[in-house]
């Protein structure tokens, strides 16, 4: 499903609620230089070669994307690293194996 950036960011917020016990969020994020829809009335006179960066999330189930322009990947970026951090409470820590260390030769 593709949306706004706004309406991502709050989607995937939910997507990281949905999964918060267990499970997992899969974000990728690439370069793309297709063009964003022109919308009604609007002049399709002013194209530029501006890349886009496309933005997608799944958990397995439920697939999101959005587009980010130029002008706004900094607004974007510091909401989307808001939302990582808030929902970085979750993971979970990896056990440490202790070993008796090397055996001693007499």
């Amino acid at each position: 499903m593709y949306l706004d950036t706004d309406k991502f960011l709050i989607e995937l917020g939910k997507l990281y609620e949905r999964n918060k016990g267990s499970g997992t969020v899969y974000i990728t994020m690439k370069r793309t230089n297709m063009k964003p829809k022109p919308k009604k009335g609007a002049s399709a006179s002013g194209t530029s070669d501006d890349y886009l960066c496309l933005v997608r999330a799944t958990d397995g189930k439920k697939k999101i994307s959005a587009t980010v322009g130029a002008k706004d990947h900094m607004r974007f970026q510091a909401a989307y690293a808001t939302l990582m951090k808030a929902h970085m409470d979750s993971l979970k820590k990896k056990d440490k194996k202790r070993g008796k260390g090397k055996a001693t030769t007499n």
